[in-house]
């Protein structure tokens, strides 16, 4: 179990400078998202409608892919040098790809094959550099104690808001400062990468305590410990629940900008609005949760989650594939309604396994094992949108990535069932010997 080792003003610094990086990451998300399927289609005029479906899908996911391979080794690699000069490289990579972003979408179309390879490296490279999420997760343990831990990872979620929230309004007054130019997002959001970085360089404490790791001289790309990882009592389970419960909502987020296009017919600005609403609900969501999981426990609030992700996607995908005989605006209603009610659910969800995780990690590993987490969360990411790109376009009414993604929940919400029957067990048989005492209600 990981120990509470910092001041209450290293702890104060530590955790502004991890909701910046979290914030940063997520701008990968947030910014390009809205754009970057339209963007990339600019390009692909001329290629066949499955293959610019791929394309798109691919460029969406290598970014996740770098997470899913670089996570865990930046978590090792923290756990040995620190956290404070991991999370610098991580930003200092950040500015560097952003700004390649707006390179390559500045190309002209004949040069599109240029433009498509600058693309995905650009994407990769944020990926890569953006694979830090675990080691602020990992500065979130060192700072916080167990019972408190879930209050901490709420700053994630709530990064993941304000990412969604401005990433598309970021977007939208990047294009519109710069004239409608391209190039405008990724260099605002190499700017905030910049910004960030000074501020983690000038504020930045060092959370790591403690020796490093007994087996810290092994490879930090390393599927054996991975495996070990994935091994540890409870958090194999958990950490599968995580890529579960990211892969059914990515597949939402992948798809939502085409979804409004072809179901609502907006424009790209009204888009962009839509994707700001998202993340609202989840900033506001996030900060509810660090009130409320103080009372409820994030056993009870992940098991609300669920249900809320279940209903609120179902009820997306019934909204795609109807043919509602009702107002536009009564329709465009519902469907905000619906969106927010699994946007909800994921913003319960997402700290609450993450704390789960981390309570379950040894203290010297922290890094590694939210690194991990991390890591199956990217590839959730990989998947979750090259899927839902794949499914949208081969129905007339595109009801299929979200049905995939309750499949997909219905797996998660069966795992989380048994750890918690696993845990409750465990508990009564170590407690009944001391008087039968009520079970814990907390995965240790």
């Amino acid at each position: 179990m990981a120990t509470h080792t910092c001041t209450h003003h290293q702890q104060r610094s530590a955790l502004l400078i991890v909701w910046l990086v979290v914030f940063i990451d997520l701008l990968g998300f947030g910014v390009v998202l809205p754009v970057l399927p339209r963007q990339a289609r600019e390009y692909l005029q001329q290629a066949d409608p499955a293959v610019q479906g791929a394309v798109i899908g691919g460029l969406l996911s290598v970014f996740s892919l770098m997470q899913f391979v670089f996570a865990p080794a930046w978590g090792r690699w923290s756990d040995r040098v620190g956290r404070r000069p991991t999370l610098l490289l991580s930003l200092t990579g950040s500015v560097v790809f952003y700004s390649l972003y707006g390179v390559a979408v500045s190309l002209p179309p004949e040069w599109w094959v240029w433009a498509v390879t600058l693309m995905g490296v650009s994407r990769a490279g944020a990926g890569m550099a953006g694979a830090s999420v675990g080691v602020a997760a990992a500065v979130i343990a060192d700072c916080t104690p167990p019972d408190k831990r879930a209050r901490g990872m709420a700053l994630i979620g709530i990064a993941f808001g304000a990412g969604f929230t401005l990433g598309p309004l970021i977007a939208y007054f990047g294009l519109a400062l710069f004239g409608r130019q391209s190039w405008g997002v990724g260099a605002l959001a190499a700017l905030l990468s910049l910004l960030a970085l000074i501020a983690a360089a000038v504020l930045m404490p060092e959370t790591r305590q403690g020796q490093r790791p007994a087996e810290s001289g092994r490879a930090l790309l390393s599927w054996q410990r991975t495996r070990q990882v994935l091994a540890l009592p409870m958090v194999g389970r958990l950490i599968a629940a995580y890529f579960l419960t990211i892969c059914a909502f990515a597949q939402f987020e992948a798809t939502l900008a085409l979804l409004t296009q072809v179901v609502f017919g907006l424009s790209e600005d009204d888009n962009f609005l839509v994707f700001a609403a998202v993340g609202m609900v989840l900033l506001v969501a996030g900060g509810t949760y660090r009130g409320v999981v103080r009372r409820w426990g994030e056993q009870k609030l992940l098991g609300a989650g669920l249900v809320l992700m279940l209903a609120g996607l179902a009820g997306v995908g019934a909204v795609a594939g109807s043919g509602m005989d009702v107002a536009p605006q009564v329709k465009l209603g519902v469907f905000y309604g619906v969106v927010a009610t699994a946007v909800v659910g994921f913003a319960c969800v997402n700290p609450s396994l993450t704390a789960l995780v981390s309570r379950g990690a040894p203290a010297d590993r922290q890094g590694e094992v939210l690194g991990v987490n991390q890591g199956f969360a990217a590839l959730g990411r990989i998947v979750g949108p090259f899927v839902g790109s794949l499914l949208f376009p081969l129905t007339s009414r595109p009801v299929l990535p979200y049905v995939s993604a309750l499949l997909l929940l219905g797996l998660a919400a069966s795992l989380v069932w048994g750890v918690i029957r696993s845990a409750e067990a465990a508990a009564c048989c170590t407690e009944a010997p001391a008087g039968n005492a009520p079970a814990k209600e907390q995965v240790n």
